[in-house]
């Protein structure tokens, strides 16, 4: 008989001692009751990964570990990488220690009760399973509005990701094999996953209320990610920006013909209002396609310097 899959569950967290107790007391009795299941092994653990906090994040970690070693492990950043960074540096640490990962926000808005589906999935020959948000009826109206203008704009501009999909999911160990063949510095791991290939599936669960603390994704965290998703797995910005240049191109042509034509007829009229509003059109998209190009620029600046993505300070492992 197949062995019992090691399971590791991987929270990233920054400043979130108000939820850490309770996120460990229901994902640790979570882990017990699948254990209890026969479906994981008993080496299953959580790995809690501190992004630099400045609260008790990382005083409550040590301690849930000194309760239970076994159950609990932890790496701290030495300083605030950003909520991808820690995922990923929990997912590369807890790879060769385990069959199968799952991660989750420490915030308890996903449902951990999907995960025994997860690993359901995994049993019946998937290596990455998606948990895909179907209600987010405790979202507020502007949440719910950014999340879904979000997920449109990525498939607009042909970034392959899974609609309505964070990142709560499951993916195997061969899948973060291959995650770590990846060395790009802008990381968007929604946009990854998908690429990576192998047999996945999804599954819907009910997005939840915070239980505690404050939101880490406002609007303008939103609009950067989204900005970071679209610039780091797509080209069709630039494209459009060749295509605005066109345009552009043969409507100024078109201007230039009338307007010689008119000079040459002696029908003239004097005005400063078309003239002021093509500079200040013809401006704005100029600084608007440049800024586009300079973001572009940026990310292969970053990368062409590839620093390190993360230090890890401390482990309990």
């Amino acid at each position: 008989m197949k062995n019992k899959p090691i399971l590791a569950v991987v929270i990233p967290c920054f400043n979130e001692e108000q939820v850490l107790p309770e996120t460990f007391l229901k994902l640790s009795k979570k882990i017990h009751e699948i254990i209890k299941s026969q479906k994981i092994s008993s080496k299953s653990f959580l790995c809690f990964v501190d992004d630099g906090s400045s609260d008790e994040t990382w005083t409550l970690i040590d301690k849930f570990h000194k309760q239970d070693p076994s159950l609990t492990k932890g790496l701290k950043l030495t300083i605030n990488k950003g909520h991808q960074y820690a995922l990923l540096a929990g997912l590369e640490v807890v790879q060769d220690k385990c069959d199968i990962s799952i991660s989750i926000d420490a915030d308890l808005q996903d449902d951990i009760e999907v995960m025994e589906g997860f690993i359901d999935c995994y049993l019946a020959g998937n290596e990455i399973v998606y948990g895909v948000r179907h209600k987010r009826e405790q979202d507020t109206i502007l949440k719910k509005t950014t999340a879904h203008l979000f997920y449109r704009l990525m498939l607009l501009f042909g970034v392959k990701i899974v609609y309505n999909h964070a990142d709560y999911r499951l993916a195997s160990s061969n899948v973060l094999a291959s995650l770590k063949e990846y060395k790009e510095v802008n990381l968007f791991l929604r946009g990854i996953f998908p690429t990576i290939g192998y047999k996945s599936t999804t599954i819907e669960y009910d997005r939840l209320k915070r239980f505690a603390g404050q939101s880490k994704y406002p609007f303008k965290t939103m609009l950067a990610f989204a900005i970071e998703g679209i610039t780091s797995f797509s080209v069709t910005p630039l494209r459009m920006v060749t295509l605005i240049g066109l345009v552009s191109f043969l409507i100024s042509s078109g201007l230039t013909i009338w307007a010689i034509w008119q000079k040459i007829t002696h029908n003239v009229t004097p005005g400063w209002s078309s003239i002021i509003v093509s500079i200040y059109l013809l401006g704005a998209v100029q600084l608007l396609c440049i800024g586009l190009i300079g973001e572009y620029i940026g990310k292969i600046f970053s990368e062409v310097k590839a620093k390190p993505r993360y230090f890890i300070e401390k482990f309990l492992l």
